[in-house]
């Protein structure tokens, strides 16, 4: 993230709560609810390494298959658009992790590395032999973590508007000051999230992403986040052999260069006039490109 990006998303934190999260709800309106009868879904659930129960849905068949892995403060629904569309070629896996939509709470470490092995133990229990792992905003560590612990399954890593300036990672004093509204109020999230829509996005989809993410539990959240900031982005990013495939909105610049100075095979691809959450804001432009890095990172395997 930018420095001009930071500033802006400190000052809308510090900005009052809007009134529309005065009553919360615990998903984003509707997310959960929609589904696509002809698609079979499964609820099942993994134990992670600490114990925590780790819930997921599963649908389609077909090799390799595609594992979705939100955001901060965000749960499986979000990828809803990707879950009916992919499954229908593909055996497809959306994930809530640890303290996140249904999974459990029980544990004392929010990292990146712990949500790493949340996914890792759901690859596990599916049995899934060939996996390309997608996550979006926080959800790039998460799955480079876990791409780490089973390079032998993971046939490409596909980050979502995350990695964008490796070599401007946040300072301490930053994130101090970033978190601080947050521990202040955490219902102050709603306008940070509403700011990350694209100009095509819909007030409503906007709003109700943005009251579910400021309903989210803040002993959960703040120290997730902390670690998504104090991840060491290039260290991760050069620690990967699977192809690296970004799809990034164009909110934010991206320092392609930087991120090759990581990982030389890094590849980029934007998705225009799209805020962060752009498989929501921009499903089929995104759809698409997801469907393009699949084939071109699998089809030499």
């Amino acid at each position: 993230m930018n420095q001009a990006a930071l500033k802006l998303l400190v000052l809308l934190l510090t900005m009052p709560p809007m009134s529309a999260c005065d009553s919360l709800p615990n998903n984003p309106a509707g997310l959960g609810d929609r589904q696509d009868p002809s698609t079979s879904r499964t609820r099942d659930s993994a134990i992670a390494p600490d114990g925590v129960e780790i819930y997921y849905e599963i649908a389609g068949e077909g090799d390799p298959a595609l594992v979705f892995v939100h955001g901060w403060s965000c749960d499986r629904s979000y990828w809803r658009e990707q879950f009916d569309h992919f499954s229908t070629q593909y055996r497809v896996v959306s994930i809530d992790l640890g303290g996140h939509g249904e999974s459990g709470r029980e544990r004392n470490d929010w990292t990146m590395a712990a949500f790493g092995a949340d996914v890792h133990a759901v690859v596990e229990k599916a049995g899934l032999a060939n996996v390309v792992l997608v996550g979006h905003s926080m959800g790039g560590p998460v799955i480079v973590e876990a791409a780490k612990l089973m390079p032998e399954r993971t046939a490409a890593v596909i980050p979502v508007d995350h990695f964008h300036d490796v070599n401007n990672p946040m300072t301490d004093e930053e994130l101090d000051a970033f978190i601080a509204p947050m521990l202040e109020d955490f219902s102050n999230v709603y306008g940070l999230v509403v700011s990350f829509f694209g100009p095509h996005a819909g007030t409503s989809l906007a709003d109700s992403v943005a009251r579910g993410m400021a309903s989210a539990l803040p002993e959960v959240a703040i120290p997730a986040l902390r670690s998504t900031f104090q991840y060491n982005d290039a260290a991760g990013l050069a620690a990967i052999d699977a192809p690296i495939r970004l799809i990034n909105a164009d909110l934010w610049p991206t320092d392609l260069a930087a991120l090759r100075e990581s990982n030389d095979a890094i590849q980029l691809a934007v998705v225009p006039a799209a805020g962060h959450f752009l498989m929501m804001d921009a499903p089929e432009e995104f759809n698409r490109l997801l469907e393009r890095a699949v084939q071109e990172t699998t089809s030499a395997r």
